[in-house]
């Protein structure tokens, strides 16, 4: 099942058509897998990635395999994602807010811990960028709306107008007959959140995304918030997110993950934790998404979601495999 028709499907009818139009991405010249299992591999480097964006998997593990460090194959793969026109979720060309506003949130963490992030960044295309410049050349470690686009601009960012006219087309026919409310079942994003480890063993993590789509103006998810969206502690592991970010929130989703695996629990189980966490305190889970996955130092990855239709993205060895996840709810 692809990524935008599970996405439709798991929401809940009745508030109008969300007519954004989705990232299709084949998996025709990957490998498959049928299901996420912590694996006994201790071969690094390697990459992993929400969803099925082999490009930018492939465009990170070009940075590994040539013995680059983990933060820059970890930027170089959000880039390309930031940049595809046709993925309406990431960076430009990102579906709007109800008010037409491209707005695009995004963080990055590297090996010492370090954290940067933007949200609310309009009219940037590569929020990951800013986001490292954040954290590596201000005393912050997030910067929101105007503050970050100004900032952006200072470090050399061009300004540009990230909605472009299939995107605005598809706004004003949700605009027909959408409902304004602010609920979480108006369900239309696919954040890339990405996990690398590099040649010395040392691991960094990036998320990046334009958020709901239609979103109320102002809102931000889970994907631009350490310990949410993305968690990275480079004696342990990394954990990112994609999904309803309100959900992921409210259970700092990714540092959970990544605790879990301090204790001892396998990528594997520990994204399956964290999603039972989710839909243990939510009776209203069917009616959204959350995925997860993680990486342990040893280069073993777990990927695990509410319902089917998710995978990830994997690079290693050479080899670049999709990898299609367990879910909390079994498939039809």
């Amino acid at each position: 099942m692809k990524r935008r028709k599970f996405l439709k499907k798991a929401s809940v009818t009745g508030l109008g058509l969300v007519t954004a139009s989705s990232s299709i991405i084949s998996c025709d010249d990957t490998k498959k897998e049928k299901k996420a299992v912590a694996t006994g591999k201790t071969v690094i480097p390697v990459v992993v990635a929400t969803w099925n964006f082999k490009n930018a998997t492939k465009a990170a593990w070009k940075v590994l395999e040539k013995g680059g460090n983990s933060l820059d194959a970890i930027e170089a793969g959000c880039r390309v994602e930031e940049a595809d026109l046709e993925n309406t979720t990431v960076g430009n060309g990102g579906t709007p807010d109800r008010d037409g506003n491209v707005t695009l949130d995004a963080c990055i963490m590297n090996k010492e811990g370090n954290y940067g992030a933007v949200v609310c960044m309009e009219n940037i295309a590569h929020p990951i960028s800013v986001a490292r410049k954040v954290m590596e050349e201000t005393p912050h470690v997030l910067l929101a709306g105007k503050g970050a686009e100004q900032f952006a601009v200072s470090k050399g960012f061009k300004r540009q107008d990230l909605l472009n006219e299939n995107t605005r087309k598809a706004w004003e026919k949700w605009k027909e007959t959408s409902e304004y409310k602010p609920i979480i079942n108006i369900e239309n994003h696919d954040t890339i959140g990405m996990l690398a480890i590099d040649k010395n063993g040392d691991i960094s993590g990036g998320c990046t995304t334009s958020g709901l789509a239609y979103k109320m103006a102002g809102r931000v998810g889970d994907s631009a918030i350490i310990g949410s969206g993305l968690f990275i502690d480079n004696a342990v592991g990394g954990a990112t997110a994609t999904g309803m970010g309100e959900e992921v929130l409210k259970t700092v989703g990714s540092f959970l993950i990544v605790e879990l695996m301090r204790q001892g629990r396998t990528p594997q189980e520990a994204c399956e934790e964290g999603v039972r966490r989710i839909v243990t305190s939510n009776p209203n889970f069917k009616n959204f998404q959350v995925g997860y996955i993680a990486l342990n130092k040893k280069g073993e990855y777990g990927c695990y979601c509410i319902h089917g239709g998710f995978g990830i993205s994997k690079y290693q060895e050479g080899e670049q495999t999709y990898i299609e996840s367990d879910s909390y709810i079994k498939k039809a």
